[in-house]
């Protein structure tokens, strides 16, 4: 799926918003609308602070027009959201994502130094991964009681995926009542990005969304791209 729809995989692996999420940055450049979406408008700030946040995480920048409609779609998403009083994640979990992003670094001074690179503040990071949590919890609620996975699935994911990829790695191959519970939440999670994807495109068709010109001036940080594990 999309960026935003694959936010749900971070559940996996217990990893990475409060209304309104979608916050300008802490340090605003001069600001321009790029997108409007009914009442409400996505601003360059908020498109750059999304692309240094990608920075942070994957080293690597997503091209202007996808990271608007990645904004857009979580948008979407923590609009239904709120209106549903979905709860907000514990403080606990989020302070245990960001340790964990900041471990990544090989000390606290580098972590600062490339957050400054970024134009990232801590407090943007804390609540970029409160909006990652949030909008992942509320696709897994959403989507999740309406995925059905037999055995014959997962013996098919097993045997057509697992073991090739697992064999072309020269890797050990488990037996699959070993991976049997794995495979049933990938197979699971694949529902929920399915099912995420199909009704983001029939909201956003029914929703008036006007974009902008393209957003020219670089990303905070474009110029210095490295990942954590090049610090």
């Amino acid at each position: 799926m999309r960026g935003a729809i694959a936010l749900s995989v971070l559940l996996l692996f217990g990893a990475v918003p409060q209304p309104r999420v979608l916050a300008a940055p802490a340090q605003q450049i001069v600001d321009r609308i790029v997108a409007r979406i009914e009442d409400d408008i996505i601003t360059l700030s908020e498109l750059h602070e999304l692309a240094a946040y990608q920075q942070l995480i994957d080293g690597r920048v997503e091209p202007d027009d996808r990271l608007r409609s990645e904004l857009i779609e979580q948008w979407v998403i923590n609009n239904e959201a709120t209106a549903s009083y979905f709860p907000a994640p514990a403080a606990s979990e989020v302070d245990r994502e960001v340790s964990r992003i900041e471990g990544r670094f090989p000390n606290k001074q580098a972590y600062s130094e490339r957050l400054t690179a970024l134009d990232l503040s801590p407090g943007a990071v804390q609540r970029m991964v409160t909006r990652e949590i949030y909008l992942a919890r509320y696709l897994d609620y959403k989507f999740r009681p309406s995925v059905q996975v037999s055995d014959d699935d997962i013996a098919k994911y097993y045997r057509e995926e697992l073991v090739p990829a697992l064999t072309a790695k020269g890797e050990t191959i488990a037996a699959l009542s070993a991976v049997n519970d794995q495979i049933r939440e990938v197979l699971v999670q694949r529902g929920i990005d399915d099912r995420a994807a199909s009704w983001l495109d029939q909201t956003k068709s029914r929703l008036k969304i006007e974009i902008e010109a393209a957003a020219n001036a670089p990303a905070p940080g474009a110029s210095n791209p490295p990942s954590a594990g090049q610090q």
